[in-house]
């Protein structure tokens, strides 16, 4: 293929996982612990729907910490994706860093990892791997640290407070992405 035809890179929606597309119960990886954000599939949907990518990107610090698994966190993650899916919303990327700096596990244990929110490695590491466009993305979280990450990252930051997500959503694509 010639270099002039490779079609321009994407936008993506970088979504935080806990208070953003589920509730935040305190280190949820249970799948009693899954309990949807209203509105959250039909949000996916719609950023799915703009022809934007959607990517979770998560601080999973319960594994450092010692209170769930590698592996039931990547678990709890595919059930994330399964449950969207069933309404609708694909998830095209899951990102987690389970790295802490008080990690009770020395294998995740570090005093400031790249990719732990506030820094932007995860977005950075997405970005890079799907080919994403920071310019015209946007990252919705529910913390200070989220919309720090977003900004390192040069990607606009929309803070989520709460209620039906896809009420925030979808006038965020319109604009963004002109749908």
């Amino acid at each position: 293929m010639r270099r002039d035809m490779v079609p321009p890179s994407r936008p993506a929606v970088f979504l935080d996982r806990d208070g953003v597309l589920i509730e935040d119960s305190g280190y949820p990886f249970r799948e009693e612990d899954l309990i949807l954000i209203p509105g959250a599939a039909r949000a996916v949907a719609a950023i799915n729907a703009a022809g934007a990518l959607a990517i979770i990107v998560t601080n999973q610090s319960g594994v450092a910490r010692g209170l769930f698994s590698l592996e039931q966190m990547d678990a709890f993650n595919a059930l994330l994706v399964e449950r969207l899916a069933v309404d609708g919303g694909r998830i095209d990327a899951v990102y987690a860093c389970p790295f802490h700096a008080e990690a009770v596990d020395h294998r995740f244990r570090h005093p400031d990892h790249p990719d732990r929110k506030p820094n932007p490695g995860m977005i950075l590491r997405a970005a890079k791997d799907h080919g994403v466009d920071l310019s015209r993305s946007l990252l919705i979280g529910d913390r200070d640290s989220d919309l720090e990450a977003a900004r390192r990252a040069g990607v606009a930051g929309v803070l989520f407070a709460g209620g039906d997500l896809a009420t925030l959503v979808n006038p965020l694509i319109a604009s963004q992405f002109s749908i």
